[in-house]
């Protein structure tokens, strides 16, 4: 069951988006439920006190504390969750996007505005949800990473690195066996190194100490190893076919 945080300091919107959301659940049996918040602060607490949400749908333009200052909060403990912004006026509109909005929506907020909406969404947060990934905690907080997008892992003393395609490096804090153990049951990993697991992806070279990476990083290989390794990316090449 979805969980919906929806924001507003008019309590006029706040009813509407109640209502329409009631109307969407009923017309589409989606499964969810919602709280309401008359003001950023009071979402903002509710998160620091542990409470998450699926989906937040915010209104921008909030005295003290405005819709862009909530999400920037939002993000500090959820890189992914979609938001929605709401609002009257679209000089925000670029700024959403710094913040990773999924949508931003101009007021009045009519039926066919919210279904259409809701319905592009949740088809995205299907897509991402049938994909492969991993959920990890960061020092920047709990982030979703997409298998297809993870080049290869690294653990230094106690610290794990994630290396994406795009070159973002995320540093997580967690046992590297249990990182192991769990990335390979994938089948596009491998095992080169002690210290590193790779995507066989994104392996553009095998040699007898290293693996070349197509974006040029290298991962060294055990002595040994090269054999085996090169026999695992073969497999894996030869089932793709």
């Amino acid at each position: 069951m979805l969980q919906i945080a929806v924001c507003d300091d008019n309590i006029d919107e706040l009813s509407n988006m109640v209502q329409l959301i009631n109307l969407y659940r009923a017309s589409k049996n989606f499964n969810c439920e919602y709280a309401v918040f008359p003001n950023g602060f009071e979402l903002v607490s509710a998160l620091e006190k542990g409470k998450r949400f699926d989906i937040y749908c915010l209104d921008i333009m909030m005295p003290g504390f405005t819709g862009i200052d909530v999400a920037k909060e939002i993000r500090t403990f959820d890189k992914t969750a979609p938001i929605l912004f709401f609002t009257s006026s679209p000089e925000f509109a670029l700024e959403s996007y710094c913040v990773k909005a999924i949508n931003y929506i101009l007021k009045p907020i009519s039926k066919e505005k919210l279904f259409f909406t809701f319905d592009d969404m949740l088809e995205q947060i299907k897509a991402e949800k049938d994909e492969d990934a991993v959920i990890v905690k960061s020092n920047e907080g709990i982030q979703k990473i997409l298998i297809s997008n993870l080049a290869f892992a690294e653990v230094i003393g106690r610290n794990v690195f994630y290396h994406l395609r795009s070159g973002k490096v995320i540093e997580c804090t967690e046992s590297f066996s249990s990182v192991c153990d769990h990335l390979l049951k994938y089948g596009c990993f491998i095992k080169p190194h002690r210290s590193y697991l790779v995507n066989m992806q994104y392996v553009d070279a095998i040699e007898k100490h290293q693996i070349t990476l197509q974006s040029l990083s290298t991962v060294p290989v055990a002595q040994g190893k090269a054999r085996e390794m090169k026999e695992q990316y073969l497999a894996y090449q030869m089932e793709g076919e």
